[in-house]
C-alpha cells in the first residue's frame, strides 16, 4: 500500500484530503472549522477532513498564549487591546523561522498529506502556510477563510497572505480590507457565512417552535423570550442581567445558556426560586442553537463574529453585551452591525432593562430587527465556498 502523501497514493485516490487549521481563542474559529467539516461530509463525496488546533497542538508556548487570550475575554476584555497590538507587532507565527514546534507540525503535515489547507484563524496564515508549501510543494492549496466583518482597527493584518491561493471573506467588507492589505483581487471571494448546516434549514414550523419553548424551556410561546448566551470560554453576565430585570419589575421570560460553567448554572437555578417577575429557564450546553435562536425573541451575546453571523442567518435579533469593554475584534463587528442598522450595544445591565422595556411595549420591534438582518445576509452559501475550494484542485 502506498504511504499517505506518496506520489502513487496521490495519483490513485479520488477523494480530497482537507486540513482545517484552527485554535481555541474564543469560540468562533472552532465553530467555523467544525462547520467546514460538516458541510464537506454531508456532500457524500468521501472527502477526508481533519481539524487541527494548530497553536495549542504545535507548541506549549502557543497554548499559553491561547489561555491568556481566553482569560482576558472572560475577565477584562479591555486588556485585549494591549494583547492584540502586541500580536500585530511581534507576529509570533509570522514566518517559518518564528514558528515554535515546527518539526512537530511538519511531521503532522506529512501524516495527513492534505490537498488543501484551510485556515480559519488570523494567526495561521503565514508561518503555518509557508512551512506547508515548502514541505508539500505547489500541489497543496492554501486557503484562508476570514469571518471578520469589517476593516480598520481590530482587523488583524495576519489574516492576509498574498501567497495564499484563495482568501474567502465572510462579506464584501472583509474582502475590501484584504485587498487593501495586499491580497490580489482575483484571489478574493466574498463567500458568506460558514455556519452549522442547521442554520440554513427552513424556518421553524409553529408546532416545532411551540415544542421547543414549552418542553425544552418550559416557557410561554406567546410572550417575548430573551436568550442570554455565553461564549465557548464562558464569558457571561447572566446574574447581573437577571438581577437588573428583576429589580426593575419587568415581567419577562429569559433563557440562560451556561455552557460548561456549572457554577453559574447552579447559581441561576437557586436565583430563580426567589424570582417574582422574571421567568427563567436555565440551560447547559446547547447543540441545537440553530433552532433555539429561531424560537426566541432576541439573543444577548458578546459582539463576536460567530454569534453575529448566526443571528443574521437565523433572523434572530441580537443585543450586544459590551460589559467590561469591547475587544478589538468586537469593535469591527459592531461597526458592521451599525452600518446595517441592527444590534443594541449594552455597557451595563441597566441598558438591558431599557431594551427589554422596548421589546415588551413594541410588538414590531422584533419584526423591524429581523428585516434588517435579512437585508444584511450575504448571497452565497457554504456549498458555494466548498465549490470554490474544490476548483483549486486539479482533476
Amino acid at each position: 500500500m502506498a504511504r499517505p502523501g506518496s506520489r502513487l497514493e496521490t495519483q490513485t485516490r479520488s477523494r480530497m484530503r482537507v486540513l482545517i487549521l484552527t485554535s481555541s481563542t474564543g469560540g468562533g474559529h472552532n465553530m467555523r472549522a467544525e462547520s467546514f467539516r460538516r458541510w464537506f461530509e454531508q456532500e457524500e463525496r468521501d472527502d477526508w477532513v481533519v481539524i487541527h488546533k494548530a497553536l495549542e497542538g504545535t507548541s506549549p508556548l502557543y497554548a499559553v498564549g491561547v489561555g491568556v487570550y481566553n482569560w482576558i475575554q472572560r475577565t477584562a476584555p479591555l486588556l485585549h487591546h494591549a494583547y492584540f497590538n502586541w500580536l500585530e507587532v511581534v507576529k509570533p507565527c509570522g514566518g517559518k523561522k518564528r514558528l515554535f514546534g515546527r518539526k512537530h507540525y511538519i511531521d503532522f503535515l506529512n501524516t495527513v498529506a492534505p490537498d488543501v489547507i484551510i485556515s480559519v484563524h488570523g494567526s495561521l496564515n503565514h508561518g503555518f502556510f509557508q512551512v506547508a508549501r515548502e514541505e508539500l510543494g505547489e500541489r497543496v492549496r492554501l486557503v484562508t477563510y476570514c469571518g471578520e466583518l469589517f476593516g480598520g482597527y481590530g482587523f488583524s493584518r495576519n489574516w492576509v497572505n498574498p501567497q495564499a491561493d484563495l482568501f474567502i471573506g465572510a462579506v464584501e467588507e472583509t474582502c475590501e480590507t484584504a485587498r487593501r492589505l495586499g491580497m490580489p483581487p482575483e484571489k478574493c471571494l466574498a463567500g458568506g457565512f460558514m455556519l452549522h448546516p442547521g442554520f440554513y434549514e427552513p424556518p421553524l414550523a409553529y408546532s416545532r417552535r411551540e415544542e421547543i419553548v414549552c418542553e425544552q424551556l418550559a416557557l410561554d410561546p406567546g410572550l417575548p423570550i430573551l436568550l442570554l448566551s455565553t461564549g465557548a470560554v464562558g464569558a457571561n453576565n447572566h446574574l447581573a442581567f437577571v438581577n437588573a430585570l428583576e429589580n426593575a419589575g419587568i415581567k419577562l421570560q429569559v433563557a440562560a445558556i451556561c455552557g460548561t460553567n456549572e457554577t453559574v448554572r447552579q447559581r441561576l437555578i437557586q436565583w430563580r426560586t426567589n424570582a417574582r417577575h422574571v421567568r427563567l429557564a436555565v440551560l447547559g450546553y446547547e447543540r441545537n442553537m440553530h433552532e433555539l435562536m429561531r424560537a426566541v425573541t432576541a439573543i444577548v451575546a458578546r459582539p463576536g463574529t460567530g454569534t453575529t453571523s448566526e443571528a443574521v442567518v437565523s433572523g434572530c435579533p441580537i443585543i450586544f453585551n459590551g460589559i467590561g469593554g469591547i475587544m478589538p475584534q468586537e469593535r469591527i463587528t459592531l461597526k458592521w452591525a451599525e452600518v446595517h442598522g441592527f444590534g443594541h450595544p449594552l455597557t451595563s445591565p441597566s441598558d438591558l432593562v431599557k431594551v427589554a422595556k422596548g421589546i415588551a411595549s413594541s410588538p414590531v420591534w422584533a419584526e423591524t430587527q429581523r428585516a434588517r438582518l435579512e437585508a444584511a445576509k450575504p448571497p452565497l452559501l457554504p456549498d458555494d465556498i466548498l465549490r470554490q475550494c474544490r476548483s483549486l484542485i486539479p482533476n
